[in-house]
């Protein structure tokens, strides 16, 4: 299974926080990752949004179908993140575009075994990969990429 973890890009600041759009800088991060991403997603790769209006803008970019699951927006669990994507079982890609501090919770959790405040950058992915191995299961990080870096 692959697992790609992608944080909104830049918002506004403002109240409701389920309307917050992007900024102008945001929507060229969004832009910018959507490029990169899309020739490199697998074929029928599932795409989970966040209901918000700067997830949805974000996930957008990337010109694919997706479908938004209210389970995995702002106050999500590590844990309701991972069930939504049906990590580690799910068969092929599934990306996720979600929110601070969860996804880097979801990171933590994958790569240490414990929940922890990592930081993900605004608009970046964190790509993780589940394979067999000698007869037990790995998990690997294959890529961190935030915009500012292409």
């Amino acid at each position: 299974m692959e697992l790609i973890l992608w944080r909104h890009a830049e918002a506004e600041d403002g109240m409701p926080d389920s309307v917050r759009e992007l900024t102008g800088k945001g929507l060229k991060q969004a832009q910018a990752m959507a490029e990169w991403l899309k020739p490199r997603l697998p074929e029928n790769t599932r795409i989970l949004v966040s209901p918000t209006r700067r997830t949805q803008q974000t996930a957008r970019a990337l010109g694919n179908d997706f479908e938004t699951v209210k389970e995995i927006g702002t106050g999500a669990s590590a844990k309701t993140i991972l069930a939504a994507a049906g990590w580690p079982a799910a068969k092929g890609a599934v990306v996720v575009v979600g929110h601070q501090p969860t996804l880097g919770e979801v990171a933590a959790l994958l790569l240490s075994g414990e929940l922890a405040g990592w930081n993900i950058k605004k608009g970046a992915v964190w790509w993780f990969s589940r394979k067999d191995k000698g007869g037990g299961e790995e998990t690997l990080l294959r890529v961190v990429i935030s915009p500012d870096m292409l």
